[in-house]
């Protein structure tokens, strides 16, 4: 979907309804094939995710001040892991169908 577009801004704004609704459905077949692959694997997605967002919080350390540039928005003395936290968090996941076995 992406591969002729080039750089697109943020909430693809130039693009058509029936771009938007078929992206959602190209998205949704991804995470539902990694939640599905996921639990086959024995994988605690979200366990991993989090470590993963914690070694790149270690590997890329944010400064006291980090200045969002895509929005002009400071964010002072929280980290990576602290704000991916209060985003994704299980409670708010609803459960979906998994989709037939790859």
């Amino acid at each position: 979907i992406f591969q002729w577009k080039g750089e697109v801004p943020k909430g693809l704004p130039d693009w058509k309804e029936e771009e938007k609704v078929h992206l959602g459905e190209e998205l949704s077949d991804v995470l539902l094939y990694l939640v599905r692959l996921s639990d086959i694997c024995g994988i605690d997605l979200g366990k991993a995710a989090l470590r993963k967002v914690e070694l790149n919080a270690i590997k890329y350390p944010a400064s006291k001040k980090n200045f969002n540039t895509s929005n002009g928005t400071a964010h002072t003395g929280t980290t990576a892991v602290e704000r991916t936290k209060t985003v994704v968090h299980p409670s708010n996941v609803q459960s979906v169908a998994a989709p037939k076995p790859i």
